[in-house]
Parts: structure tokens; sequence; C-alpha cells
């Protein structure tokens, strides 16, 4: 009679104990033609071998069907003249565009279509315009990028992130790709369905194309101002909410912001564009050059009041000479000792033909006359007690009497 075996005591039992036990109730064949990567691990587990899977990237999706695409047909007669440029009708009054808005004909979800393309293949790939609005048919094997923007993706400061040419000017409606005199992070949203918890609903919505700085919504104009962070993020997401709408039917009319006139807004913009200014620096310049400009780091503050002399006593080398210094000179500072008071120190090269000239020590602290001067007089109260000494002279390389004054010549005895 067949006995059936007990099972562990999971209270009591490890882990290893509890996987044999699992694995001796599945069967080999199971684990051979079952997909399952549960237990296969589980396999892999009880044979002492540790296996890793490797999530792959999934590939971009197609947002609309392409055989029913109808992206490259003109869209309803609403002027007189058709600008295949902009792909719109003009010289027309049949249409108010601030007024009569009709929605837009998709919406992307980033994360549902978000994938990779062709174009991560290509450094510096702009971003699929039709991507942002959800109606890119071609998926993976687009030619533009199927992602957000992030901060490492860096354009040419005339074009947008969808490859688009900025113009010198804004738009009368504030619209369109935008200006390359500014940069821009406040987008305009108007018709704005208002209701008690308005503001979260547009941090909700626009908060999935990127991280935002600041939003302020007007409920009694039904209006509101979002700031992104990035610019990139800004772009994408005026194409991405245009024509859209939030909770309610109403169909939202996305711009650009214009120049806040607030005084504490401007104070705001400028202090972000340093921030950014700041950090773009920080990433230039060596980890030690940073540490010492913000004052983390007091021994490179030291090691600058002794070698920012470079050899010369009451010298003190500015910022713009010090840091640009280079690898070489850095360690050739740091190798020479800084010199002690009353040493002399001979500088070679820079005098052309002549021979090397000592250099000095000035005088002591406050005093009137330097260290050379009171030298001299020195030299000279002790050559007027013992006679005379000659002292050559630069010029004519003869040795010059000197002595008491009876023995000056002048014009006058001539």
């Amino acid at each position: 009679m067949a006995t059936t075996p007990s099972p562990p005591n999971l209270a009591t039992s490890g882990t290893s104990a509890i996987i044999d036990a699992v694995a001796d109730a599945i069967p080999d064949t199971a684990l051979a033609t079952r997909g399952d990567e549960a237990l296969a691990a589980v396999g892999a587990e009880k044979s002492g071998q540790r296996r890793t899977v490797k999530k792959k990237r999934r590939p971009a999706r197609p947002q609309v069907d392409p055989a029913t695409w109808k992206g490259g047909l003109p869209p309803p007669q609403t002027g007189t003249i058709f600008n295949i440029w902009y792909n719109k009708w003009s010289g027309g009054d049949r249409e108010d565009k601030y007024i009569s808005k009709s929605p837009a004909l998709g919406r992307c979800s980033i994360s549902r279509d978000s994938g990779y393309t062709r174009a991560d293949r290509i450094p510096g790939s702009f971003f699929c315009l039709f991507f942002a609005r959800g109606l890119c048919p071609r998926g993976h094997e687009c030619e533009y990028l199927h992602r957000l923007p992030t901060v490492t993706d860096l354009f040419n400061p005339n074009v947008d992130c969808f490859g688009r040419d900025k113009h010198s000017d804004y738009r009368d409606d504030m619209g369109g790709v935008g200006s390359f005199m500014r940069q821009n992070h406040t987008l305009y949203i108007g018709r704005i369905h208002v209701s008690e918890e308005i503001e979260e609903i547009v941090s909700r919505h626009f908060a999935e194309w990127g991280q935002i700085e600041r939003i302020r919504v007007l409920n009694s104009r039904g209006v509101g101002f979002v700031t992104y962070t990035n610019e990139a993020n800004a772009q994408f997401a005026k194409e991405a909410m245009a024509h859209q709408s939030l909770d309610h039917n109403e169909i939202l009319n996305v711009r650009w912001a214009t120049v806040d006139p607030n005084p504490m807004a401007q104070a705001r913009d400028k202090r972000r564009v340093e921030e950014q200014a700041a950090a773009a620096i920080r990433a230039a310049l060596p980890e030690e050059f940073v540490k010492e400009v913000e004052g983390k780091d007091r021994e490179s503050v030291k090691r600058r009041r002794v070698e920012g002399s470079f050899g010369l006593a009451g010298y003190e080398a500015p910022e713009e000479v010090w840091y640009a210094r280079g690898q070489a000179q850095q360690a050739a500072a740091a190798a020479t000792p800084s010199p002690k008071w009353g040493e002399v120190q001979y500088l070679t090269g820079g005098y052309g033909d002549e021979e090397e000239k000592p250099v000095e020590p000035e005088s002591s602290e406050g005093g009137i006359l330097s260290g050379t001067t009171l030298e001299a007089l020195q030299r000279y109260s002790e050559a007027s007690k013992g006679g005379r000494v000659n002292i050559v002279s630069k010029e004519e390389g003869s040795a010059v009497p000197k002595g008491p004054l009876v023995e000056y010549g002048s014009d006058d005895d001539e």
C-alpha cells in the first residue's frame, strides 16, 4: 500500500526545503515542456544554478491602424487658400480659430505607446510629432523617438524637440513652434472647466508629460499656467494636450505663455537660469575645483593661500589665473615648497641676455623703507667706518668711488 508523504512544516523548514518539496512535486517533463519562467526558476534553484532573466525593452506600438490612417489627406476646406507647408486652409471666414475648435483625433499614452524605434540607434534624433499627438501608425519602424524627453536630450536652440524651426518672434496667438530668443517653460491652458478640484485635475493630466515646477489656476477666468522644469517637456506637452479634454468635455486651448510682469516671477526665472548655468559649470570643472569654490574642502583653501603666490611674496593669484592652470602647473606648484622669509629666490628667464637677478624680500610689516634700501644703508654705514667701498655701476660696469660726502663731485667743481 502506497503511503502519501506528509507535507513539510512551513513554519520550521527553511527556504531550501520548501523549494525542494515544490520541485519534487513537479515532474521534470513539465519543466521541459512548459515555458513558465517560475517553474524553470524553481528547477534551476534545485540544481544549484542561478538564472538571470533579462527583460527586453519593448518596441513602440502603432497608435493608429496604418490601413485606415488618413494623415496625408488635407483637412476639410475652411478657407480659400490651402497652405501645403502648414497643412491648413487660410483666406476665409468660415472658421474662427479662437472659438470653434474641433477635438483632437487621438491622444498619446506614455505607459502604453512608448518603446524603442529606429531613432534610438542614432544619437541626436528628434521626437515624433505624431507620437505626441497619438497618431503615429509606424510604431517601432518610425524614424523618430517614441518616448518622453529628458534633461539629457539637448537640441539646437533654433529648433524644438520635434526638429521644427523656431522664429525670432512668437505668433500673434502665442501658438506654433515658439521663439529662439527666449526659453519658454510655461504653457497657457484656456477653456478649463472650473470645478472644486481643478488644480488636482490639471496637475494629474499635465504631469504625465514631464516634471512640473509650478501650476497656477485662475478659477474666475477658467485658465491655468503650467511651468515645466525642462523646456523640451513643455514643447512635448503643448502638442500632446492641444485640443484635448480633462475630466469633462472641454476642448483645451494650449498656447505659449507670455512674459509674466510679476517681479517675483521674473526673479524666479532668473534664479532658474542661474541654477542651470551653475549645474553646467559644475559638470565642466574638475571635482576638486568645485569643492574649492563652494568652500567644502578646507584643505584646498589653505593650499591656494600657499601655492597661489607662485613663489612671489605678497602675491595672490586671481581666480581666473588660479583655476586656469593646468595639471602640470598644479603638480609643479604642489612640489615646490613655499619660500620662507629672508630667502632669496632667483628667477631665470625673462631678462634677455642679462645675468640672473635675485628677488629679495620687501620690508617687514608696515615699514617705510624696503629691505633692499635698508641693506644698502647698512653697507654704506659699514663702508664709511672702514674706508671706501666700490659699487659696480650697471651702465658702465666700472668701479664708482663712494665714500664721504666731501669727495662727492658736482657741476660746480668744473
